[in-house]
This record gives structure tokens, sequence and C-alpha cells, in this order.
């Protein structure tokens, strides 16, 4: 279903009714672009840390504009083993409410409007009938403006939109050139009540003549007469003063409040959709969702803040339970039956054995979409094949169950090992952002951090690491780039062999990482910022809270495996896949209190906090003693011990054992870790 401003509000229950009945969501966006500056390679550098692909996307992809966003929800019919779809596919755009409203400024890349274009995009939709939004924090500055202009003009101060009898009764003083114009406005006037008509509209004039019309006609007709200012379709706004009594003044000067009051409660507009998703607490499903997440939050929620830590917590705040079907598809037991996991081929394969295509079935009034036909880069069309994706996905993995399920729901304890995980492109060590915890840390043993010439080529730099064997370069700006040697042991030898060059320089990882942390701390003690009165600046989280939103901290700490290997097992840290990576001590041990809740100054009262039990679904595995919500559709004997699924044949325990055995022959540099 196409959503447009046109009928966007006609359509909102509708939406809120799909939203509150579906068993999970899926979710997608189309941009007006990826990057402002560096390549999509120099963006995503294989080599990037979690913090510093954050720090990228919200630097160079933020000033596109998130102006299709496609929203599929699915329902399960027990009755008829299928799920039934709703699919909403929004045009937005920031139409602004008022002069004093944000006039949102973005930019556009021309490949990807290419891109859309040669899709058959339809952008007149977008920029004639976009659906107006605000985020949190505008819509509060707004309603605070509002109340503020209609006290001024209750006390006489400021250019009313209508009359008031408690204005000031002296008379106005009208600059000598705007005298004549003053003079023929209540020549008009005069001559209204002398007639039989009811109403007069003046000439189009300037926000400065149209205040010395209500001074000049509120001290003239201090009684009887009903003044404010209309806008045409074309922008043009012209004042139009009517006769009525003093019954008919007060009534229209009511109108006049509740219509402010309804325009800026469309205002907020697509945002709306949004608060419902996160008020529903349901999992929402994306593919490759990082970039729909930030721009998410970002456009319709608040600005994205400076660290990873707190974007963190913004996101458990407005998406509580996400699943990234890229990522589910990267890991095991998916890795070794999917080839590709772009969205078009990964729905493909997931249609064939041993995947089997989910029964989907297209509610009433609503598009029923034909895979075989292709509608990819339509946001809608694009959120049904990631739903679809996620079915298939799910459902497989009843296959680990003794007996085996044809159906395992959204809720299903065997989906929590992916829950609140986002993947991360080109990044082969760290294959997503932990959302609810710490990221991987990959050692990095065999990597350098090397600076050159500028005028230095990839070329250039395989000649001086020739002696070393295979080598992988990741370049980070004109001037430096990571070589990632094959064997750990001959780093100490390129590091001795360069200590005396003078047109390059090379360090190791870890001394690359202890500086670029010491020059943070150096600039964040720099950066200090104090305030006339003597007080530090408040950290983001506090200040976010004071703009009229709350979210918890009370993120329980997580087990660092989805297995947890059974004590003395000497081929644990073979079958998890994890015994490369470490989690940062302070990470770990970072202590969290629940704020307390704030009260909204918004039309939705934005979102609810998530208290520590609601939080605690997010953990990879549940810990010793927690009360678990049991699925209600997995019997008791459903839940599977994965340590029993890896020794599937076919499945898990081949592939792991082949990694074992062959891990010094292996010819690629890194292996992806395992979700489990």
């Amino acid at each position: 279903m196409e959503v447009t401003r046109r009928c966007f509000k006609d359509c909102l229950n509708l939406v809120y009714a799909a939203i509150e009945e579906a068993d999970f969501l899926a979710i997608d966006g189309e941009f007006s672009g990826i990057s402002d500056g560096p390549s999509v390679s120099a963006l995503t550098n294989g080599m990037d840390t979690p913090e510093e692909r954050y720090t990228k996307l919200k630097k160079h992809s933020m000033d596109f504009l998130l102006f299709q966003f496609g929203l599929c929800t699915f329902r399960y019919d027990p009755k008829e083993s299928k799920y039934i779809t709703k699919t909403f596919n929004f045009y937005v755009f920031p139409k602004p409410f008022n002069r004093s409203s944000p006039d949102i400024k973005f930019i556009c890349q021309s490949s990807s409007i290419d891109f859309l274009a040669s899709q058959g995009f339809d952008f007149n939709k977008v920029f004639c009938h976009g659906i107006p939004y605000l985020n949190q924090e505008e819509e509060a500055q707004l309603r605070e403006q509002t109340e503020e202009r209609r006290s001024q003009q209750a006390n006489g101060v400021g250019t009313p939109s209508f009359i008031s009898p408690s204005c000031s009764k002296g008379p106005a003083h009208v600059p000598d050139e705007h005298k004549d114009f003053i003079s023929r406005v209540v020549e008009k006037v005069e001559t209204l009540f002398s007639s039989k008509e009811k109403t007069v509209d003046l000439e189009p004039c300037t926000g400065f003549q149209r205040k010395l019309i209500y001074q000049t006609l509120n001290w003239k007709f201090p009684k009887g007469l009903h003044v404010e200012t209309v806008e045409t379709d074309k922008k043009e706004r012209f004042i139009q003063v009517s006769k009525v009594d003093e019954e008919e003044r007060k009534r229209r000067e009511q109108q006049k409040v509740e219509r402010e009051q309804e325009e800026l409660n469309d205002a907020v507009g697509f945002s709306r959709v949004i608060h419902a998703i996160s008020k529903s607490s349901k999992l929402v499903v994306g593919h490759n969702m990082l970039l729909d997440v930030m721009h998410t939050i970002h456009q319709f929620y608040c600005p994205l803040p400076e660290e990873l830590q707190d974007f963190k917590e913004v996101t458990m705040c407005v998406f509580p339970k996400l699943l990234d079907t890229k990522l589910m598809a990267s890991t095991q037991p998916f890795k070794d039956l999917i080839s590709n996991t772009s969205l078009a081929e990964l729905e493909k394969q997931l249609n064939d054995s041993p995947f089997k295509a989910p029964e989907t079935e297209a509610a009433e009034d609503f598009p029923s979409y034909n895979t075989a036909k292709e509608q990819l880069h339509e946001a809608g069309y694009d959120a049904y094949i990631t739903g679809r994706c996620f079915i298939s996905m799910a459902n497989f993995l009843g296959s680990f169950l003794t007996p085996p399920k044809a159906h395992v729901s959204a809720r299903s304890k065997l989906i929590e090992p992916f829950y609140n995980k986002l993947f991360l492109m080109r990044i082969i060590d760290i294959p997503y952002l932990n959302i609810t915890g710490p990221d991987l840390q990959p050692k990095r043993d065999n990597v350098l951090y090397v600076t050159f010439p500028k005028e230095w080529k990839t070329s250039d730099l395989y000649q001086l690491f020739s002696a070393f064997g295979n080598i992988q370069v990741s370049w980070l700006d004109d001037t430096s780039a990571f070589v990632s040697l094959s064997q750990t042991d001959q780093v100490q030898i390129a590091m001795n062999t360069s200590r005396y060059a003078e047109s390059y320089r090379i360090q190791t990882y870890a001394e690359y990482i202890q500086a670029k942390q010491q020059d943070k701390d150096k600039l964040a003690h720099s950066s200090k910022s104090w305030t006339e009165d003597g007080w530090v600046r408040p950290h983001y989280a506090a200040s976010a809270a004071s703009a009229g939103f709350g979210y918890s901290r009370s993120l329980r700490k997580r087990s660092i495996s989805p297995i947890q290997p059974e004590q003395g097992s000497s081929e644990a840290a073979a079958v998890d896949g994890w015994s490369h990576y470490s989690y940062s001590d302070s990470s770990e041990s970072k202590k969290r209190k629940t704020d307390d809740v704030v009260e909204s100054k918004t039309s939705e009262g934005w979102l609810k906090t998530t208290e520590a039990s609601e939080s605690s679904g997010s953990s990879l595995v549940p810990e010793e003693g927690s009360p678990e919500a049991p699925d209600p559709t997995e019997d008791a004997e459903g839940t599977l011990a994965w340590q029993q699924a890896a020794a599937i044949p076919g499945h898990i325990s081949q592939k792991t054992k082949k990694k074992s055995e062959a891990a010094g022959a292996s010819s690629s540099l890194f292996e992806v870790p395992e979700v489990w």
C-alpha cells in the first residue's frame, strides 16, 4: 500500500492495527545517497573498529535523506499455517510546518539518484506528496514556541494571528512610508461595516505590514472584528477581516487554536509510525540494516550521539529487539549453505532445499507481490522479501529440534542468538555491531599500520612487503594504510627492517590503537566545555533525558558466547569459534543504573522506558536462575542443546572439524566468527 501525505492520516489507524497484531515487523529504507565524501570502500574499511565505522557513517551518511520507508507486518495464522502480510510503502519528505519549524537541508548522491531512477522510483511522490515529520526534540520546541506565541499574543506582545480584546489599546506607530497603505486598509474595513458583506480579503503584504494592520485595527476597532492571516496553496499570505459578534469571535479564536494544534500534530507526521513500532516492542527485522537504523533514529527520533555506546542505548530505546538477516545468513548454521547474502540472491536460495519457501498471503486491500517479477529497491517490497528470508531461516532452525518443527515463531529461543546484532560490511574479523553488549575485539597481531608519501600506490606497498608473501592492503587515506601479513611471526621482522626508513613508517596495530586512544583522551580533556555559570556541560545521555525522553541503562552483562562450553571440555574453543576475540574489561565491568523515567513533552508520550526485565530478553543465553517468558509455540522438549546440533551430519560439526585441522594451512587471512 502506497502512503503519501494525501492519505497518511486516513491510513494511520490501519498502520497502528497492523503493527499491533503482527508477530514481527520487517523494514527497509531508500536513501538519497550513501557517502558524501569517501568512496564506499573507504567508508567501510576492512580494518575499522565498530567505533570507527559508526563515526564514519555518522559523519558521511547522515546528511542524506531517507525518503522511502518500507514496512511489512507478518502475522502467523496457525489454522492456515501461513503468514498474513500487510505492506506499507511510505514516501517521506521534511515539509516545514511553519516559518519557525526546521528547514531541513539534505544532499543527493548522483549515482544513488541515477540508480533509483533506473528502477522506476517516483521522485515526484517524494517531493510533492512526501509525508512530513518532526523528531522528538523538534516537536517539543515547536510546541513550546506555539505556547509562548499564544502567551505573548494574549499579553499584547508580538504579532497576533487574530485580534484579542486583551491586546494593547494604544495607537500603533506607523512609519511614514507605510501610512498610505494602512490608510487604505482602514478605509476598506470601514466600508465593510457599512456594507452587507461579512468578509473582506486584504491584498498580500509583508510580515511587517501585517503586524501594522493587526495593531491598527485592534486600536481602531476593538470590537466586532475577527482578523486572521490566511495562506494560499502558492504560499501567499493575506489578511482576512470578518464582521462578528463577541460570541462568534471567541468561537473563531478557539477554532484557530484547535487548527494550529491539529496542524502541529500533522507535522509530527511519519514519526508517529516509528513511535508505534517502538512502543510495540515487536521484533524488527532488516537486511544489512545498520544504515536503516541510524537514519531512522536520526530523522524521526533524535540527532545521533557522538559516542557509539550512547548510540547503542538510544537504539535499544527505539528498537528493543532487532534482527539482521544478512548477519543471520552469514553465520552458522546458514553460512555453509548460502553462497550469496545479497537480498535478491538470498531470497532465491532460501526457496530451494534444504530450505523451504514460506507460505505468505497478502491481507485484503494490500498489495500481493510476485517475487518472480522482482520489484527490488521499492522499500515496501524489500521489507516483504526481508521478512520472507527471516521466516525461511527461522523455520530451518526447527529442523534441529527433536522432533523437528516446520514452524518456528519470531519469539522462539532459537532466534535469540541473532537478536540486536547488526551486520558490519567488509570487516572480516568483526562481523557485527553488538547493540546490547561489548563488541568483538580481535587481536590483529598480523596487522601493520603504515604511513608513507602521498605519491605511493598499492603497488608500492606490495613491493615494500614482497619478502613477506601474500599481504592484504586496506587504505585509510592518501598517506596511510593497514597491511595484513599472512603470518604473525613476520611482524617483528617487518618492524626491524623499517627501523631506519626515512620515507615511510611502520607501527603494529596495537601501537596504532594506543596512540589513537591517547589522542582521543587529550582531545576530550582539552575540549571540555564549560558553561557561563561555571558548570561542565552535561553528557549526551543527560541532555537527551532532559529533552523529554528516557531510556534504560539496565543492560545485563551478556555472556561472551551463545554456547556455554561444558566445564573441562578441551574442544570448547574450537566449537564456538570465539577463541581469538576478547572484550574490554571496562565494558564488562561497567555498572549501569536504571534512569528515572522522564515525562515526555511530545504528543505521543514518546517511548516507554525499557525495564531490566524486558532488556534481559535480549541476552544471548539466559543467566542461571533467570526467568524467561516461554514461547507459546514451542513445546517443552522443543529447545535444543546446540552442542547436540553441532553433531548433526552435514551441518556444523564437519565444518568445525575441518577448520581446526587445517587452521595453519588456511589460505584466507581471517575467518568470520560464528554466532554459535
